[in-house]
């Protein structure tokens, strides 16, 4: 089972297992409820937030291509042959106009805030990544998230942090330097995305 096998390959992990496994059921609720993961990140952060998002838009470790139905949907066989079909997800950080514009007109450190308020739906979750947990403009987006009725899911270092105590989850890696939480996020989030695909799609 690909859960077990995070543990076995990380056993540092072990602690955060109830964290991860809630996240898990955060997300599949999400999209058994027709919504969207929100995304955001700093720096290798943000890095992480683009790598999730195109983890759950397209095929994982499954081909996950499409029903014949939707097939007959293109006369196109090329289109129908090779779309594959996706988890909804958007990284927020990928939107360099909009976000430029608004730090530069508006407040730098709502850029994320104001992506959520606009995105947010019933059913979203927001995936917060930080490694510190205490990033400004990752906490404000929190704050909305939570304003806007939408659950809210971070991965950070093992302090007590203002997402550990905003957030609905928490996964708190057991490491503070930057780059050692950064390793372990990876893992983390590769086998959320291989849980959801093995959960909603079949082939």
């Amino acid at each position: 089972m690909i859960f077990e096998e995070l543990f076995e390959r990380y056993p540092c992990l072990e602690n955060c297992r109830n964290d991860i496994h809630s996240a898990f059921m955060l997300f599949n609720s999400c999209y058994d409820n027709g919504g969207k993961i929100l995304c955001c990140g700093n720096g290798g952060s943000a890095a992480d937030s683009d790598h999730f998002v195109g983890e759950l838009m397209k095929g994982f470790l499954k081909k996950r291509p499409l029903s014949d139905d939707e097939k007959n949907l293109f006369e196109d066989k090329y289109i129908a042959d090779n779309l594959q079909k996706g988890l909804p997800a958007i990284s927020l950080c990928a939107h360099s106009a909009l976000m430029t514009a608004f730090e530069n007109d508006v407040a730098p450190s709502l850029v994320f805030a104001q992506q959520v308020y606009a995105y947010a739906k019933e059913n979203d979750v927001l995936f917060c990544f930080s490694t510190s947990g205490n990033s400004e403009n990752i906490v404000y987006a929190a704050k909305v998230a939570k304003a806007a009725g939408i659950k809210s899911v971070a991965v950070t270092g093992k302090k007590e942090s203002r997402l550990s105590e905003i957030c609905d989850v928490c996964i708190r890696l057991p490491e503070t330097e930057t780059f050692k939480v950064q390793e372990l996020t990876l893992p983390v989030y590769h086998c959320l995305a291989a849980m959801l695909e093995e959960n909603f799609f079949e082939i």
